[in-house]
């Protein structure tokens, strides 16, 4: 409770590794920012990031990371502060070429990086036209349908690839390529809509039948090739305004570093000056972003102030703090201030959209998420003595989850059906993972445990037999399920018990049974559990070979909720709990927030204190 900010906050670390930190130190760079303390605190804090054999990695145990370490080589010889000569340096060129050199990196945000300071050339993986941003609703694909996360990057991403923009860097890479890996000028000037439509023939000939959807696609694509110059101006236009229509009041663009970082220079590219209120204004909202923590001054991608806050607010409810006690009572305040009051993209998809949802950062007015909402909505509570205003954020809340529930009976993270499969296959790396926003075991099961535990729904209501029924549909044929937003199949799998406990389900229902079982066969001699960020990247379960604080606490409150009496993986699990709480070290530090499989992995700080208070005080209420 110490931690908290007298504004009612609780904002701890949202720790999403170096390449956030070193785009924007490149940036700054690039706009001759003048600032040398902050630019010095970025370029020391990627060193001491540096792994001993001279990568950089995306989480304990991996044996190096090629884009991370290329974003922090080219960071650290952007920033002027190290030399190609320097040690570290020279053991992480070394490191690159091993892997293979640039033309193995796979990170879309590096490529861009690379491509728009004049390192590579433009690189064919972005090249989809950018008059897809103008094909109507009605058709086989629009704009529309990418998940939302997606289309804030892509539609700058779409102008820097369209207009091959370059400013250029006065740091060269100075990194020698095999032959052949990255496409030289010459090789780019085949017409982007001809690209696309070679990137999807390749798909539809490797799956040897003519897909509808493809051709309906390849016709659309072909008729805007056709048209006069205007009409590409026009998507230019579009574009453009796409971005500045989702500016938030802070500056940044839907309250992401990636996706702000990425509309500058967009900006740019339209002929924008590198002082322009809008851009200046973007700095500073990336800069209130930054966080110092114990290895030097980092750039989250997206602050977890909402999300944190909620969590802990509930958690301590949990524990038996009166939520008229002052703590609680500046950060419920907090969170009523938060509830969101704006129709943005996610309405378009609802018949009768009423605002009421919360999202995850305190810069965000725009852009809600189930799961920060039935957050802050544990956290509020409705009771008899609230007052009308408190009751009316409630209804509204309340009414904002059931009408984000996906036809398919789940719930997405931000925008209901938005699962267009076909859009996996776009030419973009990442695309099978970020261009859907689909229904997904962790948001389906939390939601049902909210709606059980905080609403007293049951098996009984509609919204929950539809859920219900899409989380048996999704589970795997070992028993578990697999969490989109966090590592991976433990999360998933704990979210969807404790869903299905809420809302009635009996243990002796097979789904039930045999996610427990599962969970038991995969606990640690130490009893614990632990699972690698390997995981989200084969899609099975990898196991880390020690225990985290999380998935321990996770998993063990799956397992009693089942419970009728302590059995002995929750007792050995429990004493493996507390022993963790005062261990440090991977326990407490391994990432298990997931962001983007095999690119971005999330160590939130607040885990620490969520997870181990929840279960204890689950173990407490249930056995005393």
């Amino acid at each position: 409770m110490h931690l908290q900010q007298a504004d009612g906050t609780w904002r701890l670390c949202f720790d999403n590794g170096t390449s956030t930190s070193a785009y924007f130190l490149i940036l700054l760079k690039m706009l001759d920012y003048p600032n040398e303390k902050l630019l010095r605190q970025l370029h020391q804090t990627i060193l001491n990031l540096q792994h001993a054999d001279g990568y950089w990695q995306l989480y304990p145990g991996e044996k190096g990371n090629l884009s991370a370490t290329v974003d922090a080589y080219y960071a650290l010889l952007v920033s002027g502060y190290s030399k190609p000569t320097d040690a570290s340096l020279v053991q992480a060129k070394e490191y690159i070429m091993r892997a293979g050199g640039l033309g193995n990196v796979t990170n879309v945000l590096s490529k861009v990086m690379l491509a728009v300071t004049g390192q590579v050339a433009w690189p064919l993986s972005v090249s989809i036209p950018l008059e897809i941003l103008l094909l109507p609703p009605a058709g086989p694909l629009h704009f529309g349908q990418f998940s939302s996360y997606a289309r804030v990057h892509l539609a700058p991403i779409l102008l820097l690839s369209n207009k091959k923009f370059i400013i250029k860097s006065p740091y060269p890479l100075q990194l020698r390529e095999p032959a052949g890996s990255i496409p030289r000028e010459d090789e780019l000037d085949e017409d982007y809509a001809l690209q696309f439509l070679n990137s999807i023939s390749k798909f539809q000939n490797a799956d040897s039948r003519e897909i509808p959807f493809l051709s309906s696609l390849k016709y659309g694509i072909y008729q805007l090739q056709g048209l006069p110059e205007q009409l590409h101006q026009s998507a230019v236009t579009k574009a453009e305004q796409y971005m500045l229509e989702r500016i938030e009041p802070d500056g940044t663009l839907y309250s992401y570093a990636t996706s702000t970082i990425l509309m500058i220079f967009a900006l740019m590219s339209l002929g924008y000056a590198k002082d322009d209120p809008r851009i200046s204004k973007a700095i500073e909202g990336l800069k209130s972003m930054l966080y110092d923590t114990e290895v030097g001054l980092i750039l989250q991608n997206s602050p977890s102030t909402v999300w944190d806050t909620a969590l802990l607010s509930h958690a301590l409810q949990q524990a038996g703090v009166s939520r008229f006690d002052n703590t609680l009572v500046r950060a419920n305040a907090y969170l009523l201030s938060k509830q969101q009051h704006k129709l943005g993209d996610w309405a378009q998809e609802v018949s009768t959209p009423v605002a009421g949802g919360w999202g995850f950062s305190d810069s965000n007015t725009i852009h809600p998420d189930v799961d920060d909402t039935t957050a802050a909505l544990r956290a509020l509570k409705s009771g008899t003595s609230d007052s009308p205003e408190r009751l009316e954020a409630w209804n509204r809340g309340l009414q904002w989850i059931f009408s984000m529930q996906n036809k398919d009976g789940g719930w997405p993270a931000f925008e209901r059906n938005r699962t267009n499969k076909w859009l996996e296959y776009v030419p973009i790396d990442g695309a099978k993972s970020a261009a859907i926003d689909p229904s997904t075991a962790d948001l389906t099961g939390r939601t049902l445990e909210f709606l059980g535990e905080t609403c007293g729904l049951d098996l009984r209501h509609a919204f929950v037999k539809r859920g219900i029924h899409w989380l048996k549909q999704a589970q795997r044929e070992d028993g578990s399920w697999y969490g989109r937003w966090g590592i991976c199949y433990i999360y998933g799998t704990w979210a969807a018990l404790t869903g299905l406990a809420a809302v009635g389900a009996d243990r002796e229902q097979a789904p039930v049974s045999k996610a427990i079982q599962w969970l038991r066969d995969i606990q640690n001699k130490d009893g614990g559990w632990g699972e690698s960020c390997r995981s989200d990247v084969k899609r099975e379960y990898a196991a880390l070979g020690s225990s985290t604080l999380s998935h321990t606490a996770w998993t063990l409150d799956a397992l009693i909720s089942y419970a009728d009496t302590p059995s002995l993986e929750i007792t050995t699990g429990l004493r493996c709990l507390l022993a963790l709480m005062d261990q440090g070290g991977d326990a407490t530090a391994y990432p298990t927030g997931a962001g983007l499989p095999g690119n971005f992995y999330i160590r939130y700080e607040s885990y620490n204190y969520i997870w181990p208070l929840i279960t204890l005080v689950k173990y407490r209420d249930k056995f005393g």
